[in-house]
């Protein structure tokens, strides 16, 4: 779906999700964010950043609270 239909499609419906975002630039591999995600939706990535499995987050926060780089963010996508 592209963008500007994502937002038609979330205007209209007003279905959205929330889903954690990774600063994989900044991200030190710790492996904090795994240990609590409820859903196993976070691998790390050739031991060099974190990476979240859309599909399966449900965007709970727990890996933005306890990552001690503080790189994790939750945000609102279309659903």
């Amino acid at each position: 779906m592209s963008l500007k239909l994502e937002v038609l499609f979330v205007r209209e419906t007003g279905k959205r999700k929330r889903v954690a975002f990774v600063l994989q630039a900044e991200c030190v591999a710790c492996g904090c964010c795994l240990k609590v995600c409820p859903r196993n939706a976070i691998a790390v990535v050739g031991g060099i950043f974190a990476a979240v499995d859309a599909e399966k987050c449900i965007g709970c926060g727990k890996c933005a609270r306890e990552c001690p780089a503080a790189v994790i963010a939750i945000a609102e996508v279309p659903a």
